[in-house]
């Protein structure tokens, strides 16, 4: 029972996380930079925001973004932390449809738990590689991008990122270390024999 409820703290920890690390992708309030003071940059119209996608700035009342498109001008550390973000959000999807297919909840037939293992395993491990992924990229961006002008503060985007490593990272060593072995996983339930004397006599629980 223990380990049942490990595994589920552990994929709902993962789920979350993971969510986390898809909104820190597709958003660019990474880090916000000013040359100086903020209310000095505010009136000058020189605070922006950077992130993966776009170079922003913030006036009063202004929001204006310039894409990032083209591709061969961009710094090093630019593409190299889109491929970490993109190839975390991508892990997500194989890793949370086979944690899913193991939840106490969900039967898939007459399966063995030691198949249902292999599979929360593998899961586990694709969310350790997102958390790590998620992890590089959101530390690499910052320090890159504080050598070539002078940041602020941290963005949002970039705190969502943060957390949702985290907690992937968390989740997934959860689900790896803690979820039981091949021999006892899945069948942490009570079930009645036929045939026994009385009806409501339970001939063996597996807890």
């Amino acid at each position: 029972m223990v380990a049942t409820c490990l595994h589920l703290g552990g994929f709902i920890c993962s789920f979350i996380g993971w969510i986390g690390v898809v909104v820190a992708t597709a958003t660019n309030d990474w880090v916000v930079t000013c040359g100086y003071t903020i209310t000095t940059c505010r009136k000058m119209d020189e605070l922006g925001s950077k992130g993966l996608w776009a170079d922003c700035v913030m006036a009063t009342g202004l929001y204006h973004c310039k894409p990032l498109v083209d591709i061969l001008i961009l710094p090093g550390y630019v593409q190299a932390c889109r491929a970490l973000m993109i190839a975390a959000s991508v892990l997500g999807l194989p890793a949370i449809f086979l944690l899913i297919t193991v939840l106490p909840c969900i039967r898939m037939g007459h399966e063995p738990g030691a198949a249902k293992y292999r599979r929360s395993q593998l899961g586990g491990i694709l969310i350790i590689l997102l958390a790590m992924c998620g992890v590089v990229a959101t530390i690499w961006f910052p320090v890159c991008a504080h050598r070539e002008t002078t940041i602020m503060s941290f963005g949002y985007s970039l705190y969502t990122g943060w957390i949702g490593s985290a907690l992937c990272l968390f989740g997934g060593c959860v689900i790896v270390c803690c979820s039981g072995d091949a021999q006892t996983f899945g069948e942490n339930r009570f079930y009645y024999a036929s045939g026994s004397s009385s009806p409501t006599h339970a001939k063996s629980a597996h807890v």
